[in-house]
């Protein structure tokens, strides 16, 4: 079966697959990663596919089209995500015009919280959409439209029947052997130009991939854990792992880092060793970076700064410790503080992760964050107003609390792409919101200190200097505003 996968057109650099999708500041653009997994597994079953990330081009449908060159799709997976819906849905129905017999499925989480209510909206442009990872419901889908099946109970999938009713399908059990699927950067050697790609922590070219899936922890805000990839603890296989790197170094000459995008890399801190001892045993020798909780042991991040990790980003979210017990963090302050001081004795950089606007947070939480933030000057951060996504619990708490301000899901974002800020209270609103994390950047950006330390990183290292110009090329003009804005935004 001809197969297309497309990331569609949307605003430039429009990051669809990161945990809160935007234009963001700093940037940073994700690589469709799941479009790439899903697109390599259904090639190596024996299917036609093509692959096109149209905002890291960019490309506007007539550009994707151009590049099919003649290339007629019999089943469409499309990307799709909450501030970007309409648009997605819009793109599915002109290519329904182009090609009347195409069989459109949404895939993404926003989808998958919400299947039934995206395929009302779609009005018949969406046939199908999938219900969390689906490189396995997409391969019995492409199986079931050969064979001329009639769609019937299919896990993992909600379509509509012939006579216009919704079927909502049964969950399908998650993927356990991940060992199974193809090297997702096999697939971004194919289609993508991985240079496209940007992380603002991290030095460039990136390539990212996923040593595990699934993530135990109980946040209330992620998203992809609670809809889309699970709470259950998937790993790879150490030598599986090692063995993609040694292939990303070799097939990307050029690449100057690896970054893990597991929600935690090491959850299981025994294996996070155990592939570190791989790397050096093997003969890995790229940079590479990961997601890491403050939980994370001095021995293993040692472990991890021998084989060569450079740098973790990690979710502080809060200084108060009673936002942390809201937001089931599972963390302390004290955590923190001894994580930090425990990678700075590894010498492994951090970048900061701070989020304000969550239950019981006020005026005065949001400064011990931002005092917490100071103290700990992590390499950078990032200061952010809660972001609620359908699926999450922070969504049904801002929801049930009538504090979530909203006319459509276009309203996730401001006018320039950027994160809207949605939750407003009568004690704290969205805009006080903007305000502190529009202060507190540039409270920790335009330090003297600060300012001295980065100017000495680009003297001394062409790599780090390379981002970091990059970075600030995008950021200043965030950093340097008055923060008055038309609409209240934060990204």
């Amino acid at each position: 079966m001809r197969i297309l996968f497309l990331n569609p057109p949307f605003m430039p650099r429009f990051s669809r697959e990161q945990r809160s999708p935007a234009v963001t500041k700093s940037g940073t653009l994700y690589y469709p990663m799941w479009l790439c997994y899903a697109a390599g597994y259904l090639e190596d079953l024996g299917h036609d596919v093509r692959l096109i990330d149209a905002p890291a081009i960019p490309l506007d449908l007539a550009g994707v089209l151009d590049r099919l060159d003649g290339f007629v799709p019999e089943l469409l997976v499309l990307d799709t995500s909450t501030p970007s819906l309409l648009n997605d849905i819009a793109v599915a129905e002109e290519l329904k015009k182009r090609w009347s017999k195409l069989f459109v499925v949404g895939v993404g989480p926003h989808v998958s919280a919400l299947p039934a209510e995206t395929l009302e909206l779609a009005k018949g442009a969406l046939d199908a959409v999938c219900l969390g990872e689906y490189e396995l419901t997409v391969a019995e889908l492409a199986r079931q439209l050969a064979a001329g099946e009639v769609l019937d109970g299919t896990q993992g999938l909600a379509f509509r029947k012939a006579d216009g009713t919704i079927c909502t399908g049964q969950p399908r059990p998650l993927l356990d052997d991940l060992d199974t699927l193809p090297f997702v950067s096999r697939s971004y050697r194919k289609f993508l130009n991985y240079k496209d790609y940007f992380y603002s922590h991290s030095l460039h070219p990136i390539v990212t991939i996923l040593s595990a899936r699934g993530c135990p922890n109980r946040c209330i805000y992620c998203v992809y854990p609670q809809v889309f990839s699970g709470r259950l603890y998937r790993p790879r296989r150490a030598e599986k792992v090692v063995e993609e790197m040694l292939y990303i170094q070799q097939e990307f000459t050029d690449a100057r880092e690896i970054m893990f995008e597991d929600d935690t890399f090491a959850i299981d801190q025994t294996r996070a060793i155990e592939i570190c001892d791989l790397m050096r045993k093997k003969g890995v020798k790229i940079a590479w970076s990961a997601n890491a909780r403050v939980d994370t042991k001095l021995e293993t991040l040692r472990a991890m700064k021998k084989a060569g990790c450079r740098l973790l980003c990690v979710g502080v979210e809060s200084g108060e410790q009673s936002i942390l017990d809201g937001i089931k963090k599972g963390t302390t302050v004290e955590m923190i503080r001894r994580f930090f001081a425990d990678a700075h004795r590894a010498g492994i950089k951090v970048h900061g992760c701070f989020m304000v606007g969550n239950p019981g947070e006020t005026e005065a939480t949001m400064a011990l964050t931002l005092r917490m933030a100071l103290e700990l000057n992590p390499d950078t951060a990032q200061f952010f107003p809660i972001m609620p996504y359908p699926g999450t619990d922070l969504y049904n708490w801002a929801h049930e609390h009538g504090y979530l301000k909203v006319s459509d899901w276009s309203s996730w974002l401001n006018d320039e792409g950027g994160h809207n800020t949605l939750v407003d209270r009568p004690e704290l609103s969205s805009r006080a919101l903007v305000a502190f994390c529009d202060l507190a950047r540039r409270k920790f950006y335009l330090r003297p200190g600060y300012i001295a330390k980065k100017l000495g990183q680009v003297l001394t290292g062409k790599a780090e200097a390379g981002r970091l110009l990059k970075s600030f090329g995008t950021f200043r003009r965030y950093l340097f505003k008055s923060g008055k804005e038309k609409k209240a935004g934060n990204g």
